[in-house]
């Protein structure tokens, strides 16, 4: 019975995430809207967009990743589609640039982005390996586990880093204050030293 609800549910957050049609936003003329996003390493990112307008306007679309290389780039766009392969996991970015004109209008913008598991084509997958739905599900479980896994082996990278850097600056903060309490205590004796040579100068001490 568990195992029953437990598919159930998976079954249930595949239509739900295969309901997802992206997102819309409005573009102001002469104004440039960036969409973040990030993907694993060795991962096929697929996009579509689509531009609406009540007027004509000049639109530009570029993609590019967290060094600002140029993934993919259009110029005069209306609709399209790009794919790109992530060389690690990072950031990217899609930025959208509408060209100043003499009207004050703006236009609706539709981006759609996929990657990893949802980027799948698992019908044609089905299709040409002649899977069950049953069989066609398991693909879709195991490729999500392997998601998963990645991104626990991230978090877990990023933890590990996190706390070199955190032991390193102990360490560095533990050095200068033996440092700074050397110097305290060698300016304190070279004080001492010169005030007693000043006053034995001035016969004010044996």
């Amino acid at each position: 019975m568990r195992f029953i609800c437990g598919v159930s549910a998976i079954c249930l957050l595949f239509c739900y995430l295969s309901t997802i049609k992206g997102l819309r936003f409005k573009l102001k003329n002469g104004v440039t809207k960036c969409i973040q996003d990030e993907a694993h390493k060795d991962v096929i990112v697929h996009g579509e967009y689509e531009i609406t307008a009540p007027h004509e306007h000049t639109t530009h679309i570029k993609v590019r990743d967290v060094k600002k290389h140029i993934l993919y780039q259009r110029d005069n766009i209306k609709s399209g589609k790009f794919a790109f392969t992530t060389e690690d996991f990072d950031l990217f970015e899609v930025c959208f640039e509408s060209q100043p004109d003499n009207t004050d209008t703006e236009q609706e913008v539709f981006l759609n982005i996929k990657h990893g598991t949802e980027a799948k084509d698992f019908d044609k997958m089905a299709k040409a390996e002649k899977l069950q739905p049953i069989e066609v599900l398991l693909k879709k479980l195991e490729s999500l586990a392997d998601e998963i896994v990645q991104d626990f082996v991230v978090m877990h990278s990023k933890s590990s880093k996190m706390r070199n850097i955190n032991e390193s600056t102990h360490t560095r903060v533990l050095y200068f204050s033996i440092l700074s309490m050397v110097i305290l205590i060698g300016f304190a004796c070279w004080q001492v030293l010169y005030l007693r040579r000043y006053f034995k100068s001035k016969k004010l001490i044996e």
